[in-house]
């Protein structure tokens, strides 16, 4: 019985025999307000290569009406079960296909998802259909390479708007009729549906203009900066235009903000769906503004990287996601006009830390990743298939450089445009233009997965004079379980070399080299004086963790702020940061670290992450002994930091947050109340909806606020907003009674949407509630393979991820899981993301133990 599942042997069975044409898909969402279910017709024309052939059709809905293929009835008893509709005795080239049937809306982001607004009580609807969910809504060969054209036919309540890939025509009698698409796959197709506030424009380009549309909730439209998006968004067309020397290949572009939407956004054909929380009800730093044009930027590169062009199979999914990390944040450094010039330095301080992370778990694979089913590609959109590969994209640009990369992504859309690829076909491309052979490249960083270490190694003699400097490459073992060996790579790497003047670190030389093989030696520098830091992978060219040498560690310890470029510094703050994770930098040393140099941070979005980072190493990497100490310590220095920082600056919200998710004194507490309160204020610091949020929910997991003071903030905030920060709350006080009442909403009952579930889980753990959730532990393995088995993926996920044991960090924690995991035999994708939570006890358990030799040296 295959379930919802697909094999990659039974899609390539399905598109060696069949050739899809085109889709009609009449959808009756006139009761959309009522909820329910709703009718979905689909007619589908598709040619055989063989007659009498026998294949089958995705659906997954309530109930099927009818089935009629080439004419002849079909009993829906009979041919559906499964998620299959059964086609057996084809004709020898064309065949028609119909398929009526009660789909259903849901609550869980997939498929065609209903949320119901408490501001007006009206209902919105939109379309998540990757990885396989379009059946949800239409009977389809749910499979990438298998394009075609679609036609929607929507009915839905008068007044509402109708969103499709397609132009949005003018309704008749309630019925939008869209004009048939390009050949697309079908999991970029799409549905927006109700009664949504819209702001209008165009892009103009060499004669050409093309229908720009923004899209929110009445609700969020006074937050909604359509300025700001369009800016961002005329400023991707300009550039990707250029760079791809390809037209924006679809009629129009619609960029729309929906509720409770379970990723960053969605590359649907000129119909792109965004998480709403980017329009942005309260203050947000800077580096916020950042991270959505990135989105911006990432979902309008897939126009041509995933819809114009498509791969074949999820196995290259990094053709996808790869490229659009690597071109969107490319063009954010490099487009005339950009507000984030220092998008790299981003980059490196975020994005590739989660590559790194990713890359040294037991479920690390190649970029270019086998992908045997469905459930393998479901949890595979993760830190190596994303900012790994933008990194290695990042080091192919510098390899063969940046003319003759884009001149083969040119040749590669020329070539390809509306098919699918595989990995040859790009890398024949890139071959071409820059004249370079990628088989043995393609091999050591496409193919095999894992993380190199790259470290200096220096001898100077007594004048300070450098008599030998190599590069030494090292390949650690791949964590137990994972699949592959170790291997070096060749990296295309710059040395920086950084001198002491007048109290700022000045980047005084730069090496440009390719690093290969177990030692290096690099001539340049020898007979000259050592400079104070040796930076290896400046610019940061290649994907490698990277180490300093004795003397440039001290200096950067000492002077980490003075550095007078933002890149420089985010590559050592993330050096420092992957020592503490990896047990070679004690926590109460990377908590000095910080305090002794993010003062002299200007970029916000580093500040951010070194705060969130901070928080992580205290909360799960410090001894235990020592634990309270070092929360002490950072809140102290946050609120010093709050009362310090400008007035109404970025600086001065970061700090606000980052003492409001520590606060732990009476003092301190008393101080979060007044604020939220009035009676007390901080000169420049707007207490708005959203921290006032994050100060209620400190002080209900802190006992200091209870259900009638929850209730009041939500009576203040009666939106969607708001009921998941008031969920969050209740969950988070630290009450038996509230652990439990938290724990049966999400374990016991599945009716909370998505969100709402994602907000009680985050609620539910809180790290200073060791002792409350001590029970939860066994709870947890006691009923996480059957939620597993019963919930949609992104519900079981949530759940599986979530409310692993996480705080327990001890021996105990990994005996119980391996326990569970050779009772319960998982399926691989739950197995995945529990063995993934159990290396973060592994991890904690050996930063502990470093942090507590630290304090015995």
């Amino acid at each position: 019985m295959p379930g919802t599942n697909l094999t990659r042997e039974e899609a390539q069975r399905r598109a060696a025999l069949l050739t899809v044409d085109s889709y009609e898909i009449d959808l009756d969402l006139s009761g959309a307000q009522e909820g329910g279910t709703y009718r979905s017709e689909t007619v589908v024309r598709f040619e055989s290569a063989e007659a009498g052939a026998e294949t089958f059709i995705d659906l997954v809905a309530p109930a099927v009406r009818e089935v009629v293929l080439n004419g002849t009835a079909l009993e829906p008893a009979e041919v559906f079960a499964d998620s299959r509709i059964a086609l057996r005795g084809l004709a020898a080239g064309a065949n028609e296909l119909k398929v009526v049937a009660d789909c259903a809306y849901t609550n869980s982001g997939e498929g065609l998802h209903r949320f119901v607004d408490p501001v007006d009580q009206q209902a919105y609807l939109y379309t998540q259909f990757e990885v396989p969910d379009a059946r949800r809504v239409f009977a389809s060969f749910e499979q990438p390479d298998l394009k075609a054209s679609f036609r929607f036919t929507v009915r839905a309540p008068e007044g509402w708007t109708v969103i499709s890939n397609s132009p949005t025509p003018e309704p008749q009698a309630g019925v939008w009729r869209f004009e048939p698409t390009p050949r697309i796959s079908t999991y970029v197709t799409a549905l927006i549906v109700g009664p949504y506030h819209s702001v209008h424009s165009s892009y103009e380009k060499d004669g050409r203009t093309v229908p720009l549309g923004l899209y929110c909730r009445p609700s969020l439209a006074e937050f909604l900066d359509a300025d700001a998006i369009f800016e961002v968004t005329r400023q991707g067309f300009d550039w990707f235009q250029e760079k791809f020397d390809h037209a924006y290949p679809f009629a129009k572009y619609d960029q729309l903000f929906v509720p409770e939407f379970n990723a960053g956004a969605m590359e649907n054909a000129g119909a792109v769906t965004i998480r709403d929380q980017y329009v942005f009800r309260s203050k947000v730093t800077d580096a916020a503004y950042e991270v959505r044009a990135e989105t911006i930027l990432h979902e309008l590169a897939h126009m041509w990287f995933g819809d114009l062009v498509t791969m074949e199979w999820w196995n290259d999914l990094w053709l996808n996601e790869s490229f659009a990390t690597y071109t969107s944040i490319a063009c954010q450094a490099a487009a005339p006009g950009s507000k984030w010039p220092h998008s790299w330095t981003t980059f490196a301080n975020s994005m590739k830390t989660w590559a790194y992370r990713q890359d040294q778990l037991p479920s690390t694979h190649p970029i270019m990743a086998e992908i045997g089913d469905l459930d393998d590609v479901l949890v595979n959109f993760d830190g190596i298939t994303y900012a790994k590969g933008a990194s290695v994209l990042k080091q192919l640009v510098a390899y063969v450089g940046e003319d003759a990369f884009f001149q083969g992504v040119q040749a590669y859309f020329k070539k390809h445009a509306w098919g699918n690829t595989r990995l040859t076909d790009l890398l024949g491309a890139l071959e071409e233009t820059s004249g370079r052979d990628l088989k043995t490249w393609s091999k050591a960083w496409l193919e095999t997965a894992g993380i190199n270490v790259l470290r200096p190694e220096i001898e100077t003699d007594a004048e300070g004079t450098v008599l030998s400097f190599a590069i030494r490459q090292e390949a650690p073992a791949l964590p137990a379980g994972a699949k592959g060996a170790a291997t070096l790579r060749p990296h295309r790497i710059a040395v920086g070399a950084y001198e002491l003047q007048d109290g700022r670190l000045v980047r005084t030389e730069r090496i440009e080299l390719d690093v290969d093989g177990e030692l290096t030696p690099v001539q340049a520098l020898v007979g000259r004086t050592r400079p104070s830091v040796i930076l290896l992978n400046d610019d940061d060219l290649s994907y490698a963790k990277v180490r300093l040498d004795a003397e440039s560690l001290a200096t950067v310890t000492a002077h980490l702020g003075d550095f007078t470029e933002s890149l420089p510094r985010a590559l050592c703050w993330a050096s420092a940061w992957d020592m503490t994770r990896d047990g070679e930098l004690a926590t109460r040393d990377y908590l000095d670290l910080v305090l002794s140099g993010i003062d002299k941070e200007s970029d916000i979005g580093v500040v951010q992450s070194l705060q969130r980072q901070v928080k992580l190493a205290l909360d799960l990497y410090a001894a235990p002994e020592w634990r309270a100490t070092g929360l002490a310590m950072w809140t102290e220095a946050a609120l010093e930091r709050l009362h310090m920082a400008e007035p109404g600056s970025d600086h001065q919200l970061a700090w606000a947050r980052a003492f409001a998710a520590t606060a732990r004194t009476d003092a301190q507490l008393d101080l979060l109340a007044a604020l939220l309160d009035g009676t007390r204020t901080i000169k420049g610091l707007a207490v708005d909806t959203e921290l006032r949020w994050a100060f209620v929910e400190r002080l209900a997991a802190t006992g200091r606020a209870d259900e009638a003071e929850i209730a009041a903030e939500l009576e203040r905030d009666r939106t969607a907003a708001g009921e998941r920060h008031a969920e969050a709350a209740r969950a988070a006080r630290p009450t038996p009674q509230a652990k439990a009442a938290a724990w049966a909403s999400v374990v016991e009952s599945d009716r909370l949407p998505n969100a709402v579930q994602e907000a009680v889980i985050g609620g539910f753990v809180q790290t200073d509630q060791r002792e409350l959730l001590a029970p939860y532990g066994e709870k947890y393995f006691a009923v996480v393979k059957d939620v597993w088995d019963s919930r949609s993926h992104e519900m079981a996920q949530q759940i599986a991820v979530g409310l692993y044991p996480a705080l327990l960090v001890s021996r105990e924690t990994l005996d119980a899981t391996d326990t569970w995991i050779t009772k319960t035999d998982p399926n691989p994708a739950l197995r995945r993301l529990v063995l993934e939570s159990r290396a973060g006890i592994e991890r904690a358990l050996k930063a502990q133990a470093a942090d507590a030799r630290a304090a015995a040296a």
